[in-house]
């Protein structure tokens, strides 16, 4: 493969909020800092692989407000190496944003989201010369036009990959943690046109029915798989991959079930988990794209999403690819 990949879908500003906890209602929590980051599976995934510098051709495509912060977000992207030229402008909706609120004291972290011009983005607004060896989307239930109704395929996303595949373009999509009701309706039409399938425990566990983790939070195996099977079983050609912080699991149509435990990270190391997910998916989009072995894709978007938990936005933490291989090779993993 020499025609590199693309990323569409959502882009966006991301204003990372560190506080000391989540407050229950009515409780207030201090902010104790505030950045400005680029965010949204286009400009994190693009980024995060033009910083492996893997000599990967990366094409970002989606729509933006004709404001400064969209403007940021494409300059920070054409600083990086990545052809933006696939990037559209809205004359009618602003780019959009996400307040992230990251607790000091665990990282997780909680989103308020505005949709704003990834609303309008539609297949209209693919460039029809694209060309590509890979082509990744996200986040599915994030992109009101490509998530609406289509008669013959299901929705409109999966009409778009089922055209993408005709041409001989490998496909692969990214799903986004929420309105969980939803996550049938828009997700399945678009496995049955994906070379790829990439998303963590609670989205992939909405999509088959089953629950990733106890009441009490504990990890379900057995559920992990019966659901990869499930999401293969729906149409996914080549691979199906979840993430979750335990580990990754990866379910490859000729090789088979693959499970790689998670990093061990030291205490205070982990200064936010905005854009982990999209590190792990870069590192996994990064490994298919050079037709690495599943064992190996895995470790390597480990220690992509490892390096990520070392920064509060989502981009800063990315590693080189040299130095992500000495995060595979010296570093420990947890029990699985």
């Amino acid at each position: 493969m020499n025609k590199g990949i693309t990323i569409a879908g959502n882009i966006l500003t991301d204003y990372i909020k560190r506080v000391s906890t989540y407050p229950r209602p009515g409780n207030l929590a201090d902010i104790f800092d505030v950045q400005q980051a680029v965010g949204g599976c286009v400009p994190n995934t693009l980024i995060d692989l033009a910083r492996m510098k893997g000599g990967i051709p990366l094409r970002a495509v989606g729509r933006i407000g004709d404001d400064e912060a969209g403007r940021s977000v494409v300059d920070m992207m054409r600083a990086e190496g990545i052809d933006t030229s696939g990037v559209s402008v809205s004359s009618k909706k602003k780019t959009s944003f996400s307040d992230a609120m990251s607790a000091v004291d665990t990282g997780q972290r909680t989103f308020f989201h505005y949709r704003g011009a990834n609303a309008e983005f539609s297949p209209a607004h693919v460039p029809g010369d694209m060309d590509c060896d890979l082509f990744h989307i996200g986040y599915i239930l994030l992109l009101d036009a490509m998530d609406a109704h289509d008669d013959q395929y299901g929705t409109v996303m999966a009409r778009l990959l089922h055209d993408l595949q005709e041409r001989g373009i490998r496909t692969s999509i990214d799903v986004v943690s929420g309105e969980e009701g939803l996550f049938q309706e828009k997700v399945i039409p678009a496995l049955r046109y994906c070379d790829y399938a990439i998303m963590n425990e609670f989205e992939s566990g909405s999509v088959s029915g089953l629950p990733a983790r106890t009441e009490d939070g504990a990890l379900i195996p057995e559920n992990i798989i019966r659901t990869m099977e499930f999401i293969h079983k729906k149409g996914v050609r080549r691979r199906v991959i979840v993430h979750c912080p335990e580990a990754g699991f990866c379910l490859d149509a000729e090789k088979g079930l693959f499970i790689e435990p998670s990093f061990q990270l030291e205490k205070g190391y982990i200064k936010g988990s905005v854009g982990a997910g999209d590190a792990f998916c870069a590192g996994c989009l990064y490994a298919i794209y050079h037709d690495k072995d599943p064992k190996w894709m895995l470790r390597y978007a480990a220690a992509a999403a490892a390096a990520n938990l070392s920064a509060p936005d989502s981009i800063s933490g990315m590693k080189p690819h040299e130095e992500l291989l000495g995060i595979m090779q010296t570093w420990k993993t947890n029990p699985l």
